[in-house]
């Protein structure tokens, strides 16, 4: 077996028969599970997204799954001009606006939380509630206003209208996109926020995690807010969105809130 790939969940190893094994650091079995229906009810898409074929106990009682592997590129490494790696950022979003989900994806929890049981945009604001708790200290100190922020925010989620609701991945990164030259062929890591929601969500976090850090990130966040809102994306809900995400993950790497994520989602914030 050969580690091909280590992150905050496991690590992964080649097979060598087009599997990979994932050894997985923090989850159980009956952990691993509902992501492993999530996935199989993926409708079909015009790229491969993963498929766990077997989960079994390993070491101390956590999980060891093997999966489809999955070939391609890195976006962020694939050397693609701007406008065609935008592209692909675009189309990937997009055919996720046609997936429509199912039960799996309204039981999947988020943030390793249980999401569903109300509308999209309760559910929503419940999560941002909880997680604000958990960074309070921290906001407080660095988001001018933000007991009155946080309520504003709260209350526009729970007036959103009732929508019709797609599959969301949440994390549409460059290294979670592979490519096969020009074309898009898979996307990778499916849920940390993968739950029944609404596309504007995806097309808000995504033009933002284009270029988190690097300093052409606004304006290309701006560039895909954008594209997005000529697709029909409404501004008012991508920035409520954006904001939601910002409170959601603070502190999700860093309790103390000293890490650049933090710095990112204050900024959003305040933007």
């Amino acid at each position: 077996m050969e580690l091909i790939g280590q992150g905050m969940e496991g690590a992964v190893y080649d097979l060598g028969d087009g599997t990979v094994r994932k050894v997985w650091f923090d989850r159980r079995p009956e952990d691993v599970l509902p992501l492993k229906a999530f996935l199989d009810e993926l409708p079909e898409l015009p790229f491969r997204t993963p498929r766990i074929r077997e989960v079994d106990v390993g070491e101390n009682g956590l999980a060891v799954s093997v999966e489809d592997k999955l070939t391609g590129v890195p976006l962020h490494e694939a050397g693609l001009p701007e406008s065609r790696a935008l592209d692909a950022f675009v189309f990937v979003v997009e055919a996720l606006r046609t997936a429509r989900p199912g039960p799996a994806s309204r039981a999947l929890p988020v943030i390793d939380e249980p999401f569903g049981g109300r509308s999209w945009g309760e559910s929503l604001a419940a999560l941002v509630r909880r997680r604000a708790a958990a960074s309070k200290v921290h906001f407080e100190r660095d988001v001018p206003g933000f007991p009155g922020l946080l309520e504003t925010l709260v209350e526009g989620l729970r007036g959103l209208p009732e929508l019709e609701l797609s599959v969301v991945h949440g994390d549409v990164c460059p290294p979670n996109v592979l490519m096969h030259g020009s074309e898009v062929a898979a996307v990778l890591d499916w849920g940390f926020l993968s739950t029944a929601g609404d596309n504007t969500f995806e097309a808000s976090l995504a033009a933002g995690f284009f270029d988190m850090y690097g300093p052409e990130a606004r304006r290309l966040d701006n560039l895909l807010l954008d594209r997005f809102a000529e697709l029909g994306h409404d501004r008012d809900r991508m920035r409520l969105y954006r904001q939601a995400y910002a409170v959601i993950t603070a502190t999700i790497y860093d309790e103390n809130a000293g890490d650049g994520h933090y710095v990112w989602c204050v900024n959003q914030l305040t933007r």
